[in-house]
């Protein structure tokens, strides 16, 4: 299989899929086959090896986040991010086997529940690395985000070019719009995709209204509020070239918004990539917490 099309789920043949699924197994056989003389629970010999091998899955998955920045090369972190997965998926089964599907309101089941917690928010960032890059690409077309910035820059100095050549209010409109135009921003905005962008063109149009009001009331015939009925509204009282300049004034501020459009997705796209972490990580930090207050309560307080 090529390796630009290889998943972490799928990584060395699904290598560490089949190595989770073997393991479930042999825990699902054993615990089939264990036969205490009081109901299975995490006191049993069975109970304390799977509880061994929980814990140190819990372990080894926490240093994999501390040390994945360390790992040389693309093929060496999808393998071991795929272990991760896998891993963390089958400690699920290990860690319920391991108190013989008894909960109760106590600290063991409170360990419990922050783990599934932390494994849950690990599988919304699965999804969010195999869904999102793929958006981003096709939303970029093949441009970076700088490089969308600086045309977004180039455009308003245009924009503003054009409008000094038309009318002071149309100017002022534009600059009001660069201005407030926003990319990013706070978490909420962000995961809103939203910019600003079409102030300009919001404005234009507040005075289209404004200048159709006047002529309706001077007995003038309605223009409409599509955007050639604008420009050509809007172009009645000037002279040829400015009515030009008013049209390609039109194509800049939509071009704009477009690509500030683009950009905002793209910021929405990276933000839903990593807002998930900030849950995952203090949750697993919580969850080895949790897990050595069960481990000396079992064994001093139990």
């Amino acid at each position: 299989m090529n390796a630009r099309h290889e998943s972490v789920l799928n990584h060395s043949g699904a290598r560490w899929l089949w190595i989770s699924l073997a393991l479930s197994l042999v825990s699902l056989l054993a615990y089939a086959l264990h036969s205490p003389a009081v109901p299975p629970n995490g006191g049993t010999w069975l109970g304390y090896t799977l509880g061994t091998v929980a814990g140190l899955l819990i372990l080894w998955l926490m240093y994999f986040g501390i040390r994945k920045r360390s790992y040389s090369g693309t093929s060496n972190l999808r393998g071991w991010l795929s272990a991760h997965i896998y891993l963390g998926t089958t400690l699920i089964l290990i860690a319920l086997l391991h108190a013989g599907f008894q909960v109760g309101w106590n600290l063991h089941t409170f360990f419990l529940v922050v783990m599934l917690l932390v494994i849950f928010s690990g599988f919304f960032g699965v999804y969010c690395y195999l869904r999102y890059p793929s958006l981003m690409t096709r939303n970029r077309e093949s441009a970076t985000r700088s490089a969308m910035l600086e045309e977004i820059a180039e455009l308003d100095q245009n924009a503003l070019a054009l409008a000094d050549g038309i009318d002071p209010k149309v100017h002022n409109i534009v600059l009001r719009s660069i201005q407030n135009t926003r990319l990013g921003g706070g978490v909420i905005t962000q995961l809103r995709a939203h910019d600003d962008s079409d102030a300009a063109l919001a404005g234009i149009r507040a005075a289209l209204d404004a200048r159709e009001k006047s002529q309706q009331a001077a007995g003038g015939a309605k223009s409409g509020q599509t955007i050639f009925a604008m420009v050509d509204f809007l172009a009645s009282g000037t002279n040829d070239r400015q009515a030009e300049a008013l049209r390609k004034l039109i194509d800049l501020l939509s071009r704009k918004k477009a690509l500030a459009s683009r950009v905002a997705r793209d910021i929405q796209y990276q933000a839903l990539m990593e807002i998930w972490l900030y849950f995952h990580v203090p949750l697993s930090f919580a969850t080895v917490a949790a897990l050595f207050a069960h481990v000396v309560s079992v064994f001093f307080y139990w």
